[in-house]
């Protein structure tokens, strides 16, 4: 078969389009890609503003955005729609950026958790409100420059997935694109509970984390390998990490995103100790109850 056959076929069948707004090297669109490939054509997005919107413009499904400020609010209508209805086949989506999950909509979300409305709610973590300028969220990692830390953030990134987890919601669950297997089975996980689930992927942003976009895939793995980023699931109140990679020093990530080149040997080393402590404390967690 030629090629451009084949390319002609994958996108035909493909839930989105080629060609998007985002920059070069950003995660977004290949989130929905692998997102939507689990998820199925039976599915109603409702997402957020700002860089999310970018990769959703391009969705070939039922898609509803507002302001950020909304997260989760407008899902909620359609989640009393389509029960009043009794259409439980069909998927509803809520997705939304950092900075509209952990600050400006937090509120919103844990309503929604708390109600345990049935719908998925995702977070699209590209680790700061980059669309609006690249200003720092309460996702955004310690010591991260952005355009309003100039000097680095000088607190800790949001555990929003452990707080939501509190809420008691069936299923909570951590993932990234750089290991596509392990992120559409969760969310394919997630599409066959009942309830309030929540999906968390930290994506790559060469333009807000200052990197070469071609090196997107190897940065966000760098994530994963040194614990910087932990995958994970909470279903049922028990945590199990989904990988346990053989710890790699947390300076190579840094190294490898301008938005740290500031940092002293001594805040290096504080991030390490930091990230060593969660690892610890996750490896003695796995496979326990931890929400009671």
């Amino acid at each position: 078969m030629e090629l451009n056959k084949l390319f002609d076929e994958y996108y035909e069948k493909s839930l989105i389009q080629g060609g998007t707004t985002c920059c070069p090297g950003c995660g977004g669109p290949l989130f929905w890609r692998l997102a939507l490939e689990a998820l199925g054509a039976n599915t109603i997005l409702y997402g957020d503003g700002p860089c999310a919107s970018c990769a959703i413009r391009s969705i070939k499904l039922p898609t509803f955005g507002i302001h950020f400020s909304f997260a989760a609010d407008g899902a909620t209508g359609i989640a009393a729609a389509l029960r009043v209805k009794g259409r439980e086949d069909i998927t509803l989506v809520s997705s939304a950026g950092d900075g509209a999950t952990g600050d400006i909509s937090f509120g919103k979300v844990s309503a929604a958790a708390e109600r345990n409305e049935n719908m998925i709610q995702i977070c699209v973590d590209n680790e700061a409100y980059m669309n609006t300028g690249i200003q720092k969220s309460g996702l955004t990692p310690y010591g991260a420059w952005t355009t309003t830390t100039p000097l680095g953030k000088e607190t800790p990134k949001k555990e929003i997935p452990m707080i939501l987890a509190q809420h008691k919601i069936p299923y909570v669950a951590t993932a990234s694109v750089a290991y596509p297997k392990d992120f559409q089975r969760k969310i394919a996980k997630a599409k066959d509970i009942k309830g309030f689930k929540y999906f968390h992927s930290v994506i790559p942003c060469p333009t807000g984390w200052r990197f070469d976009p071609a090196k997107s895939i190897e940065v966000i793995r760098l994530g994963v390998q040194t614990w910087a980023w932990p995958l994970y699931e909470i279903e049922g109140g028990i945590l199990k990490l989904t990988m346990k990679p053989r710890q790699r020093p947390i300076e190579d990530y840094l190294k490898a995103q301008n938005r740290f080149r500031h940092l002293t040997d001594d805040q290096v080393k504080y991030i390490q100790a930091e990230t060593d402590q969660k690892q610890e404390r996750l490896l003695e967690q796995d496979g326990k109850r931890i929400i009671f």
